[in-house]
This record gives C-alpha cells, structure tokens and sequence, in this order.
C-alpha cells in the first residue's frame, strides 16, 4: 500500500481523489489550510486510519516542508480558480507559487511521481468540429486571465522540472468538471445560478464538460499508465452554451434562458461591470475578461487520455443530476 499526497484535497476534484484512492486501497495524506473548509473529507479523516492531514498552505514553503516525506506520490490539485476579478496577485501565489513549492517537496522527498493537476484551457481551443487538442498552444493571452496565465506559467514550471530535474511528473488538465461534492461551490455555481433564474441570457461561445469522478478516476490511473512529461486533456463533451443550459435547466426542472447575447452586446455588458468594480472598489457580476472567455467556443478533445489514461466518458446528463442532487441533500438550494 503507497502512501500518496494530496493537496488540495478538501476542494471539489481533491474530495474526489481521496476517496477513489482509499477505494485502491492506498494510505492517503491530505495537504489542506488549517482554515479550510474540510467537510467534504472529515469523515475520511475521522473514520479511516489510512486518512492522514497535514495543515499547511502551499504559498508558505515553511508550513508545508516535509510534507511529503513517506509518500510516494504527490497529487498536487490545489489550485485558486477565481475568474473575478481577472487581475489576482493571489492567483500567481497559489498557482504558480504554490506549484514551485510542490516541486521542491517532490524533489525532495524523491516522490516515484508527481501528478499534477492543470486545467485544458492552457492549450488552444477548437471548434465543435475539429476540438483542440494537447498539442496546440495557449490562445488564451488576450484575454487578460491571471486564472489562465498563472496556470499555464505553472505547467510550464513542471515541465521545466521533468527537463532539467527529472521529476518524474505527469499533467492532467481537466475542463469543467460537475458532479456532487463542490461544496465551496465552485464549477456547480452555474447550475445554481440557473436555477434560480439569474441567467439572463446565453453567451455565444460554449465548453467542454466532463463529470468529475471521470477526472478523478483518469488522475489516479496517471499514477501508473501516464507517461512522464506528457499532458492529457480531461474531457468528455462538448456543447454550446446554449444546448448546455437547456440540458441543464431540464433536468433541474426549471426554463432555461432563451435569450442569445451576441458577441458586442456581451462585450458592452463586460465594459459597463468593469466601469462599476473600478468605481465601488468591488467586482461586478462579470468581467469584461470573463465576458470575452464567453464568447468563445472552448472546445476540446480527449482521445489521448481516453487511450492513454482510460478516461471513463460518464455521461454529462448524470454529472449535472448528481450535482443537483446533492446540492438539493445539503441545503445550497432553497
């Protein structure tokens, strides 16, 4: 039985990950904040001895020396994914940061392999018919992301690491994970907004959507069939914003929105927020940033994790029910 790092693990993927580890039958530390919220792994940690926790935060090196030692594996998921506002000095720290960090920790606990956790959208997206792929680079500069540019500046540290330190890394970078468990909540935010009639419209773009226990599973499984330095997009399916939200709110039972908000529309929306937040001091609904992200087609493909990782491909219409179920059992919708 390995012993495997995660950090990260109180979030909605790091749930996920320890769980489908204690499954394999593997003993499992946990790198969480002491502030953390850890509701979704107390019963782990209460009810499992081969659930440990370590308390430490990955932006100070101090607290999280040693972390690692006795693993043989670090799983590192800990990420700031905040969209709003764009500009977040906290997103280079915890991203590009706090992933130097784990590096260390890798190199100096020897680790057999370290998995780390991106996000597809630091390779270039596609259309509907033809998806982007792992071997097309970051499209994502104009948008002025720190999300996306702290993460791609993170997989290009790791990557740095497998080159000039072999460090035995493999990447997974995920899309937009539903499921149950996003107890923040992060990604399932959308179907809570749609539930609640707060969406006025749908963008013109669209993305790709993948049921989390899906990445879960193909993370896991980089631990043992992932090829050193290599990147695997998690993914399932595309679809518009569109037939997305008409999925959605079908199965939540409620209208979707029917109205399109063309590109311009849209980008005047993001330019009035941005005149609000600069003005109050606070972010508006949106952002320019993520009103331009909208209006495009995020669309990606998995052939090479489904090959190479065993990607399961769990239907979307599962991940969103799962998803609201749960947020139904533990009160988030009223």
């Amino acid at each position: 039985m390995q012993k495997i790092l995660v950090t990260g693990a109180n979030g909605f993927l790091g749930s996920h990950l320890v769980r489908e580890l204690l499954h394999r039958g593997h003993a499992v530390r946990t790198l969480v904040r002491s502030s953390a919220n850890r509701s979704t792994i107390n019963e782990l940690s209460t009810d499992s001895s081969a659930v440990e926790i370590w308390p430490g935060d990955i932006t100070r090196p101090d607290t999280v020396r040693g972390c690692a030692e006795g693993c043989a594996v670090i799983i590192h998921a800990a990420a700031l994914a905040s969209a709003n506002p764009a500009r977040n000095p906290a997103l280079w720290a915890v991203n590009l940061g706090g992933t130097e960090t784990m590096i260390q920790e890798a190199k100096r606990a020897a680790v057999e392999r370290f998995v780390y956790v991106g996000t597809a959208n630091v390779f270039g997206f596609g259309t509907l018919q033809n998806p982007g792929n792992e071997t097309r680079p970051f499209a994502g500069q104009h948008y002025g992301s720190d999300y996306m540019d702290s993460k791609v500046a993170a997989t290009n540290a790791v990557l740095r690491a497998v080159l000039q330190d072999e460090l035995p890394a493999v990447l997974v970078h995920p899309t937009f994970m539903l499921g149950p468990m996003d107890a923040k909540p992060t990604s399932g935010q959308l179907l809570l907004e749609l539930y609640r009639g707060r969406l006025i419209g749908y963008p013109a773009g669209g993305k790709n959507y993948i049921h989390v226990a899906d990445v879960s599973t193909a993370t896991v499984n980089a631990l043992t069939t992932g090829r050193i330095g290599e990147s695997y997009i998690l993914g399932n399916q595309n679809m518009s914003y569109r037939e997305a939200f008409a999925l959605m709110a079908d199965i939540m039972g409620v209208k979707p929105p029917r109205l399109p908000l063309p590109p311009a529309l849209a980008r005047l929306y993001g330019v009035i927020c941005d005149a609000q937040a600069r003005l109050t001091g606070c972010p508006a609904m949106v952002n320019g940033t993520m009103v331009a992200i909208a209006n495009d087609g995020h669309y990606f493909g998995s052939e090479k994790a489904i090959t190479e990782l065993l990607l399961p491909q769990t239907p979307i219409e599962r991940a969103i029910k799962e998803a609201f179920d749960w947020f139904q059992a533990n009160n988030y919708v009223v």
